[in-house]
C-alpha cells in the first residue's frame, strides 16, 4: 500500500507542476504576472527533479539531479558574465542566456532521461512555459530562452543516466576527437 501510494504522489508531482502553471499563465497579463509564473513553475519543476528521485528512493538520481541543476546554473553563470547583454526591459545586462529556461530545461531533461517520457514530457512542457513567461516577461530576448533551454537540456542529458536501463549513452572527449558511445545490454 506505501508503494502504491508513493507511485500515485511521485505521478501527481508534475501534474501540481501542470496545474500551477495553467491558471498562472491565463491570469498573467502584464510582464510582473509573467515573471511570478515562470518563477513558480520553474520552482516546481526543480522540486519534481529532486523531489521524485528522493520518493522513489534513488539517491543516485537525486545526485544526477542536483549535478545536472548545478551544472546548468554554474554555464549559465559563466555564459551571462562572458556575454553581458542588455535584457529587453533594460534593468540589466544579463540577459544571455535565460537562467530560469536553463534550471527548468535541466530539471526535466533530468526527468525525461531518468524516467522516461511519462514524466519527461509534462516537465518538458511546464519548462516550454517557463522559456515563454520569461520573453512574456520582457527579462529575455527569444534567443536568450534558446540558449538558455540548450544548456539546461545539456546538462540533463549529459548528467543523468537512465534509471534501470539496457541502453546506455556515454560522451567521451580525447585530446583532438569527441563524441558519444551507446551500450547495449542483451
Amino acid at each position: 500500500m506505501i508503494i502504491k501510494m508513493s507511485n500515485i504522489f511521485r505521478t501527481n508531482i508534475l501534474g501540481a507542476a501542470v496545474a500551477l502553471s495553467l491558471p498562472a499563465a491565463a491570469a498573467a497579463r502584464d510582464a510582473a504576472a509573467w515573471d511570478s509564473a515562470g518563477g513558480i513553475a520553474r520552482d516546481a519543476l526543480v522540486v519534481a527533479a529532486l523531489g521524485v528521485p528522493a520518493i522513489k528512493g534513488d539517491w543516485r538520481g537525486d545526485a544526477e539531479a542536483g549535478a545536472s541543476l548545478g551544472s546548468a546554473a554554474l554555464a549559465t553563470y559563466g555564459l551571462k558574465r562572458a556575454f553581458p547583454e542588455l535584457r529587453p526591459d533594460g534593468s540589466d545586462r544579463k540577459s544571455f542566456p535565460s537562467g530560469h529556461s536553463s534550471i527548468s530545461f535541466a530539471a526535466a531533461a533530468t526527468l525525461q532521461n531518468r524516467y522516461g517520457w511519462r514524466i519527461g514530457l509534462p516537465a518538458q512542457l511546464v519548462a516550454g512555459f517557463v522559456g515563454i513567461s520569461r520573453i512574456e516577461a520582457r527579462k529575455h530576448h527569444w534567443y536568450d530562452v534558446v540558449a538558455g533551454a540548450a544548456v539546461g537540456e545539456a546538462s540533463g542529458f549529459l548528467l543523468t543516466t537512465r534509471r534501470n536501463s539496457s541502453v546506455r549513452v556515454l560522451p567521451w572527449a580525447g585530446s583532438g576527437d569527441a563524441g558519444v558511445t551507446a551500450l547495449v545490454r542483451f
